[in-house]
């Protein structure tokens, strides 16, 4: 009989694979927006444990900035994009335009650029798991915050950490011809999300 923790594993593996799609689709979302081809270096899904999503960017209390969207619609759930401040700068010179090492601070301007982009690739993620399902989902507005790791990261762990121990994340490196960037895009499925997503693959 397969315990919980070895199901558990089978779902986030069986799909795994639909995140990966929608995380094409989301960096395909962004070279749209740029208007510029984004060659992607690598895409790794894995699976960790709620509690170590804040070593991604050095721990609890390491200086980070967080790209947060809610999941609403058919399911619920949670996505972030999270860097350290000198890659998300990097991030808004690629964004704006600019040579890298001109954004030096997140100002009004520079927010709302990274809040365009996330919703632009939280967008682009969410339809592709829509069309793949047959279900609605949707983002919400995207929210920007400078904070420590684990500030940024917190509600939405408790949330979590309410019904599962773990979470989806997807590690990149991707850029245009003249620079790339490394980041981790979070992906916390509710129990709900799960069944719709595991329920397309025709998994029980």
């Amino acid at each position: 009989m397969v315990n919980q923790a070895q199901r558990l594993s089978k779902e986030f593996t069986a799909c795994a694979g639909l995140v990966s799609e929608g995380s094409a689709n989301a960096i395909s979302g962004m070279a749209e927006m740029l208007g510029k081809d984004i060659m992607v270096t690598s895409l790794r899904v894995a699976q960790i444990s709620v509690g170590q999503t804040a070593s991604l960017v050095g721990g609890y209390e390491a200086l980070s900035v967080g790209i947060y969207l809610g999941v609403s619609g058919s399911a619920s759930g949670h996505m972030f994009m999270i860097y350290p401040p000198a890659t998300a700068l990097g991030l808004v010179d690629m964004l704006m335009g600019e040579p890298p090492g001109t954004t030096v601070s997140l100002d009004e301007m520079e927010e709302s650029a990274l809040a365009e982009l996330g919703n632009v690739t939280g967008s682009f993620f969410l339809n592709a798991l829509a069309d793949a399902t047959g279900s609605t989902f949707m983002p919400s507005p995207p929210s920007v915050m400078m904070d420590m790791a684990g500030a940024i990261l917190d509600a939405a762990l408790a949330d979590i950490m309410e019904v599962s121990d773990d979470a989806l994340i997807v590690e990149t490196n991707f850029g245009t011809v003249d620079r790339q960037i490394s980041g981790a895009f979070l992906v916390m499925p509710s129990p709900d999300l799960m069944r719709v997503l595991l329920d397309s693959l025709g998994s029980k």
